[in-house]
């Protein structure tokens, strides 16, 4: 599993094109209303429409108190903004979800960019214009960009949009963004313009729900960087980084081959999306379940919940992982294995199921193997935690490890 690093930092790759600010006539159609009828311009930055892109020249503009999450952004108040906020606003039978966008539901990187290994999906021919090249991949030529959409998103936008109301959120510019939201929703019915980049934030580098304007206790997050929610860790799922272009790999210091150099790809059946997918529908099943007994059942509580499920019954110990200079129960795997539901333990005593390390050859791994405990490696943990589901244990070996003989 990819480790997070970096986590101060989410790019999207239209600002670092310069074919795609050469092209106007490009920029005119990405900004075009997909809606065919008429904008009704409810959204305006610095005199621009954020929907259509429209320069807007209108006096009858008021900066309204919840769309704080721009100093510059003001509101259209008249009759079809009213309408519009009553049906963005009001929504009796669904929940919120926020998407981002990069190593989220998707991966591009520059054209340039693509190492020799990956120079054969330069070859492969788009048939037309919008239609994928192969299994989600797209060459944007008028953004010299290369986007693969992440397995199962297609299933995964389907699904979830029936039981939430979803946005799309991201550090990419609002060109980046749009273009995006184009090949994950060609016909307009997952987001409906609900899209919000770091063009419409003031903080560059961070995220917040008040560009939302929901409840939080009804407002879920996917995202791959939980330093950007630094308000709204609670709201968050942290999503497994999908990097299918070596250049993403480089980014964030991995040295390996790519999925593309290696002409492979996430599972789509039992990869990140899909086993997120089946917790988002316990917890939208829970949340109108329990809420139509009790008024205190919310999504974050419903979400914690569902963490503590995965590793429920388990007690771990921690070997060879923890410096001697921290603290074990400040330790990131110590902390993360509480959130998954495990309970965690200094000793190897009895009632331990398993010995989490990084070397069969320490003492607490070699009394695990005497007694009959998993010995796993940190990774069977990283797993659990972003597939949301207890992994098997001999899929995580430990090097040096001695057979383990498990009673369970």
């Amino acid at each position: 599993m990819a480790a997070i690093a970096l986590q101060n930092q989410d790019c999207g790759y239209g600002a670092n094109s310069s074919n795609y600010h050469q092209n106007q006539r490009v920029m005119r159609r990405i900004m075009k209303p997909r809606d065919p009828r008429p904008c009704p311009h409810l959204w305006i930055l610095n005199d621009s429409c954020l929907n259509c892109g429209k320069k807007v020249q209108n006096h009858q503009l008021h900066a309204m108190p919840y769309s704080k999450f721009h100093k510059n952004t003001k509101v259209h108040l008249n009759k079809s903004f009213n309408v519009e906020t009553k049906t963005i606003i009001k929504s009796p039978n669904k929940m919120c979800l926020v998407l981002d966008l990069d190593h989220t539901l998707l991966n591009s990187t520059p054209l340039d960019s693509l190492s020799l290994e990956e120079n054969y999906l330069k070859n492969i021919r788009q048939t037309s214009q919008g239609v994928a090249l192969k299994n989600g991949l797209y060459r944007l030529e008028h953004m010299g960009i290369m986007t693969k959409l992440r397995p199962c998103l297609r299933k995964f936008l389907d699904e979830a949009s029936k039981m939430y109301e979803m946005y799309i959120y991201t550090m990419g510019d609002r060109p980046y963004a749009l273009e995006m939201a184009k090949l994950l929703d060609p016909d307009n019915k997952y987001f409906n313009s609900r899209i919000i980049s770091r063009d419409d934030c003031q903080l560059k580098h961070q995220k917040s729900l008040n560009a939302i304007q929901k409840p939080e206790n009804t407002v879920l997050i996917l995202d791959d960087t939980p330093s950007v929610w630094p308000n709204n860790k609670d709201n968050l799922i942290v999503m497994d980084r999908y990097m299918y272009f070596s250049l993403s790999y480089h980014k964030f210091g991995h040295n390996c081959k790519s999925l593309a150099e290696l002409k492979r790809d996430e599972d789509e059946s039992d990869g990140a999306l899909s086993s997120v997918l089946q917790v988002l529908k316990r917890i939208h099943h829970d949340y109108y379940v329990d809420n139509a007994k009790t008024k205190e059942i919310n999504a974050i509580h419903l979400l914690k919940e569902a963490r503590r499920r995965v590793l429920r019954g388990c007690k771990l110990v921690f070997s060879g992982v923890v410096s001697k200079n921290c603290e074990a129960s400040n330790h990131r795997w110590w902390k993360m294995a509480e959130e998954l539901g495990a309970t965690c333990v200094s000793e190897v005593e009895s009632s331990v199921t398993h010995v989490v390390s990084v070397d069969g050859g320490t003492e607490k791994s070699r009394r695990g193997v005497e007694q009959g405990k998993f010995v796993v490696h940190p990774r069977w943990l990283e797993a659990a935690y972003y597939l949301w589901r207890r992994q098997l244990e001999h899929y995580f070996p430990v090097k040096h490890q001695l057979k383990i003989n498990t009673p369970y």
